[in-house]
């Protein structure tokens, strides 16, 4: 496997839009140095919004100068191994999870940067760092407790149905926002106490009407709109994690003229926390192993989009799809 040419997707350029940013290009296999493994990826994840947020120059931690390799989690079989390599055989299946892993066929890495998995499947993959996030957010970030009212929003997303569940399992009351009855189904099967559709359904008054002592935790992916009623319903003590704002990836911010948000905060001595992965580092390897194992004994279901996305070429395609809110669970592409 020291031989042969692979394609990988990169950024060529920064663009406001992913599509402008990338190309395909095709390179021979590096030569394998000491303690490390070549991967053949089976399945890459598709995080949309850093996605472009990274080909728009905007993840300040990063400060990358193109080119520069994409996608971060992947799925695959390992196909060959250094001699001083002890830990894995050829046909294991791993999971990496570094940025530059993700949208290539083929992977030349330090074996330590690979876990190994039971199968290559997108739902195992799905809880890495997908899941991670969503339970370090909420148990961290978000210090959840139970029989709390806890919120989620995009719950039918990659992120969001995952956390939907990690809230259920530790005792609390759920709600959670889709835009859809294809999602609310998929909420309704996983335990969901209060479904909002918020294209039928106007999720300020549902809240008003129905939790008029506010929610507890609420768990943001959207922004815009929905952070200021997120805001705006927070309980006294209340926590409010901002883990996303989809709706404006790939868009100019927009500008906003009214009150400083202290004064929704203090009366309720709520808080408002932002959470990025990177910064909570020391708990991924618990968490991984513990989304794992419940995933493996039935106690945590992992929803993949059924659409299906084919090799390089369709990544465009999949992240627009992820960007426009149509997915139902994670969003994969297969190699």
């Amino acid at each position: 496997m020291n031989s042969g040419n692979y394609k990988k997707l990169v950024a060529k350029r920064l663009a406001q839009n992913f599509k402008s940013a990338i190309e395909i290009v095709e390179l021979p296999l590096t030569e394998l140095g000491s303690n490390q493994i070549v991967i053949k990826n089976k399945f890459a994840g598709i995080n949309g919004g850093f996605d472009t947020l990274l080909c728009q120059g905007e993840i300040p931690y990063v400060n990358l100068t193109p080119p520069f390799d994409l996608g971060v989690e992947a799925v695959g079989e390992v196909v060959a191994i250094a001699d001083n390599v002890r830990d894995f055989q050829v046909g294991d299946a791993v999971v990496t999870t570094h940025r530059g892993s993700g949208y290539r066929e083929f992977q030349v890495v330090d074996a330590n940067l690979a876990i190994k998995v039971r199968a290559a499947t997108p739902e195992v993959l799905t809880l890495m760092p997908t899941g991670v996030s969503a339970l370090v957010a909420l148990e961290q970030a978000g210090e959840m407790k139970s029989n709390e009212v806890v919120l989620v929003t995009a719950a039918a997303g990659g992120t969001g149905h995952i956390a939907v569940q990690l809230a259920k399992l530790a005792g609390n009351h759920v709600i959670g926002t889709c835009s859809s009855e294809t999602k609310a189904e998929l909420l309704r099967q996983l335990g969901c106490d209060r479904i909002i559709n918020y294209r039928t359904e106007n999720l300020h008054q549902v809240l008003q009407q129905e939790y008029p002592q506010g929610i507890n935790l609420i768990f943001d992916c959207v922004g815009k709109a929905v952070f200021d009623t997120c805001l705006e319903n927070l309980a006294v003590r209340g926590r409010l994690i901002v883990v996303g704002f989809i709706s404006e990836y790939a868009k100019v911010p927009e500008q906003i003229t009214q009150p400083r948000i202290y004064h929704q905060l203090f009366w309720r001595a709520a808080t408002i926390r932002g959470f990025l992965m990177p910064h909570y580092q020391e708990y991924i390897p618990e968490a991984r192993d513990r989304l794992v194992h419940l995933f493996y004994t039935g106690k945590l279901k992992v929803a993949v989009d059924s659409t299906p996305f084919l090799g390089l070429e369709s990544i465009p395609a999949a992240v627009e799809y992820l960007l426009s809110g149509q997915n139902c669970g994670k969003v994969v592409v297969k190699f």
